[in-house]
């Protein structure tokens, strides 16, 4: 049975990649393709909506889509999980599924695991993520959903060692890791979480090269599973079996304040 798609953001650059995806994936058929701008009337004889449009208009979207119990995929940055569980009652009442992916690359899905699973050992953690200038959010979803991950991981030891955060030069906390976010020409997406402890440090660095090579793999898996998902669910990771369960993946509770082609993964240790 053939699965049809209403992309909203179609003409963005996240939306161009999800398009071509749709377009070539056997069992769905792309039925409308609306911008930011578009009446989401138009939303109407999808059985699935997948949405890259901006944060502003993202839970426009969500709703609308909820609204008429289609399911939605939500690729829209600026989703954090006090904001994801908003949403929740609706998507219950509903009856339908809704999937938040902030990043589908799988390299950055390892990377931000392998943040999650260390951060327990290191008291001190921060985020340096680097997008090209034209990003219209600050921190990135992918950087906010890290930072969530690893507040969950440290339930039992506490939040991360985060002194001088009075300070604007510190960065944003969130989940009481502080974020830097850098907005320049040259760069597609990359990603630094330092874990620092007495005497040692480690560094988890993913790099998107190319993104339409890095996305589509993650955007075929996270189609697949919109489709047919019940409930809230959040991060790729609910999807892929990495290997590692971490606290808080799947989950959209508010957290406590208190080798893929394409794109290259590493972490260092000094």
């Amino acid at each position: 049975m053939t699965t049809r798609v209403a992309l909203v953001g179609g003409t963005g650059k996240l939306g161009g990649i999800i398009r071509d995806v749709v377009e070539a994936e056997p069992g769905f058929e792309l039925v409308a393709t609306l911008s930011s701008r578009s009446s989401l009337s138009e939303l109407d004889g999808a059985d699935l909506v997948v949405d890259a449009s901006t944060p502003a208009v993202s839970i426009d979207v969500v709703r609308a889509a909820i609204e008429r119990g289609i399911n939605v995929l939500v690729g829209t940055s600026g989703w954090s999980a006090e904001r994801i569980a908003l949403v929740r009652p609706l998507v219950q009442a509903a009856g339908t599924g809704a999937v938040f992916i902030p990043n589908f690359s799988l390299g950055s899905v390892v990377g931000t695991a392998l943040a999650a699973a260390a951060a327990s050992f290191f008291p001190s953690i921060e985020i340096v993520e680097t997008h090209r200038e034209t990003k219209i959010d600050s921190p990135s979803g992918t950087a906010v959903r890290t930072a969530e991950l690893i507040a969950a991981a440290r339930s039992a030891v506490g939040p991360v060692d985060a002194p001088h955060v009075d300070q604007r030069a510190r960065g944003q906390q969130v989940a009481s890791v502080p974020i830097h976010s850098l907005r320049r020409p040259g760069v597609v997406a990359r990603q630094e979480t330092i874990l620092s402890g007495p005497g040692e440090s480690l560094t988890i660095v993913h790099d998107t090269i190319e993104p339409a090579l890095a996305y589509a793999p993650g955007i075929r898996v996270a189609l697949a599973a919109a489709r047919d998902a019940k409930g809230v669910v959040v991060g790729l990771d609910s999807f892929l079996d990495i290997g590692l369960r971490l606290p808080g993946a799947g989950d959209d509770s508010p957290v406590d304040e208190g080798g893929v082609p394409g794109q290259v993964a590493r972490a260092t240790s000094a």
